[in-house]
């Protein structure tokens, strides 16, 4: 990747951002973003506070806090396992599904502002 496509990927990402802020769009961490999109991007697996801690690399007490909120945004719910009752699973809601693909289209609507991606 050359500095001019960083560059323009980095424009095109601050567009995005400021659209979701004028739209008045949940304010994410970039943690909570993680957590969403690994939970999104894989809806064929079920996710478990440990599983989502291990492919972020850091520790449960921090995908459980980015659940809270999540969960107090309406955007991921958690479940007990009903198979395995040491385990929480974190599943998906129809806000975090319509959540997405709001900030999917200002990312392409932000990749059309920016020339040569």
């Amino acid at each position: 990747m050359t500095h001019k496509t960083s560059q323009q990927l980095l424009h095109m990402w601050h567009r995005a951002m400021i659209a979701g802020v004028r739209a008045d769009e949940p304010d994410l961490t970039m943690r909570q973003i993680c957590v969403i999109l690994s939970v999104y991007l894989k809806p064929e697996e079920d996710h478990t506070v440990r599983g989502l801690a291990k492919e972020l690399g850091v520790a449960k007490p921090v995908i459980t806090r980015a659940l809270d909120s999540l969960g107090q945004m309406g955007l991921l719910k958690r479940k007990r396992d009903e198979r395995d009752k040491r385990n929480v699973l974190v599943q998906r809601t129809v806000k975090g599904s319509v959540y997405l693909s709001e900030l999917s289209d200002r990312i392409f609507d932000a990749a059309d502002d920016v020339d040569d991606i």
